[in-house]
């Protein structure tokens, strides 16, 4: 009994020191955290908050149709018709930034697109520069409306992408990063850059997400802002 209560003392004695040192390192990892997460998100903005579609404006090509039908959250996830061809886009406009994006074809590998510097007013083929998400073609630009930059050589609108297709299978997410800093648009799709503009017609505008054949689904929706390009 008194080798047991022995050891038994031992023990309580070592962790009543070790516990002020360990909870310390707890709080001190915690504090740490925070602040990580406090300096990421200073400059990131959380463009779909995972609930609802507050902050976006809809444009549909038959304005009798209910945009709350072709545009849904479902599970924390964006879930586009497909039909009628419209987009969401943001209500604000932005330049200077990373976008982030994640997308998937939930049964069929279709057509969407995500667009940049999107300008008003609202029309279905409004002024913008297209980052392409078309199954086999994700990472190529369309200029649309007269945007344009200086790889859109002749009187194609289409600047096809640099590299092999790096789309993922259907059902299966696809990370989109799109940079856009002064008067250059880089692109890539799932780590690879695919695409490169630079001399673009202008450098500020409205993000949008497409709708345009059948069903697709968006996540982590967000931009980090980088520092504003010095004006001449």
């Amino acid at each position: 009994m008194r080798t047991r209560t022995f050891l038994l003392i031992i023990l309580l004695s070592a962790v009543m020191a070790g516990s002020p040192d360990t909870v310390y390192g707890q709080k001190r990892q915690k504090a740490n955290s925070k602040s990580m997460t406090a300096r990421t998100d200073k400059n990131t903005i959380r463009l779909f908050n995972g609930k609802d579609l507050a902050n976006w404006v809809f444009h549909l090509k038959d304005p009798s149709v209910d945009p709350s039908i072709v545009f849904q959250v479902q599970n924390g996830v964006i879930h586009i018709k497909g039909d009628p061809f419209g987009y969401m886009r943001t209500a604000d406009p932005y330049s200077e930034y990373i976008l982030h994006v994640e997308y998937r074809w939930p049964s069929e590998a279709t057509n969407s697109g995500i667009f940049i510097h999107a300008l008003p007013p609202d029309s279905i083929w409004l002024k913008t520069f297209e980052c392409q998400l078309k199954a086999g073609n994700a990472g190529d630009f369309v200029c649309m409306s007269g945007a344009t930059m200086n790889e859109k050589k002749d009187k194609s609108i289409v600047v096809a992408k640099m590299a092999a297709s790096s789309e993922k299978p259907v059902g299966e997410w696809n990370t989109v990063e799109i940079t856009c800093k002064s008067n250059t648009i880089e692109v890539s799709v799932n780590g690879v850059l695919q695409n490169k503009a630079t001399g673009i017609s202008h450098s500020k505008g409205h993000i949008c997400l497409q709708s345009e054949g059948k069903d697709i689904e968006f996540r982590n929706v967000y931009l980090t802002k980088l520092p504003q390009a010095r004006r001449k």
